[in-house]
């Protein structure tokens, strides 16, 4: 199994992809991004149906105004804004107040909304491990993917049953794999 084709691309050579058409770009760059956009309104409290729909406004934002997008490599910055604006507005709508949101959580003025800088610290640090992760060989990827980001987490004989290894070669493995991701991770400055 290898990577994505474009996994690799930076986000400047992303859109212009996109902006040509290329739909393979396209599910890159949502792929990239889609834990970040998803993971803002949970964090203000959103349920999941109103995250969904906040991350489907986000996208389509997205689709519409990426031609005028200045600086394709800020786009990290201009999605955390966009979906922080998105939760807000969701937020004001009487109908959010039914689905569960808390009124106080996301209270003041569009001109005072600003992201907290200890969840945009958060939300930063995540979506590097994330990239890093995305730059690991496909097997580690996978294995990492299996041991830390499954819910409820499993164990090792099912992970070796996945990836048709013996149970007492991953803890090897994973090793193997955790220093690859620390190293992608220092060269990113983590």
């Amino acid at each position: 199994m290898s990577a994505t084709p474009g996994s690799d691309w930076t986000n400047t050579r992303l859109v212009e992809e996109c902006l040509r058409g290329n739909e393979q770009a396209w599910h890159v760059l949502i792929d990239r991004y889609k834990n970040l956009i998803y993971s803002i309104p949970l964090r203000y409290g959103a349920p999941h149906q109103d995250a969904a729909d906040i991350f489907q406004r986000v996208c389509l934002d997205l689709f519409n105004e990426l031609p005028r997008l200045r600086d394709a490599e800020a786009l990290q910055g201009w999605l955390i804004r966009v979906t922080t604006h998105k939760c807000y507005h969701w937020k004001r709508q009487p109908s959010s107040r039914e689905s569960g949101w808390d009124e106080d959580d996301m209270a003041g003025r569009p001109a005072d909304l600003v992201i907290p800088p200890d969840m945009l610290a958060d939300l930063e640090r995540e979506q590097l491990v994330q990239d890093a992760i995305a730059q690991l060989p496909a097997r580690c990827r996978e294995m990492i993917e299996l041991l830390f980001f499954e819910s409820p987490p499993l164990p090792y004989a099912e992970v070796a049953k996945r990836l048709h290894l013996a149970t007492g070669s991953i803890g090897f493995i994973r090793g193997r794999c955790l220093e690859r991701l620390k190293k992608i991770l220092e060269g990113k400055g983590f």
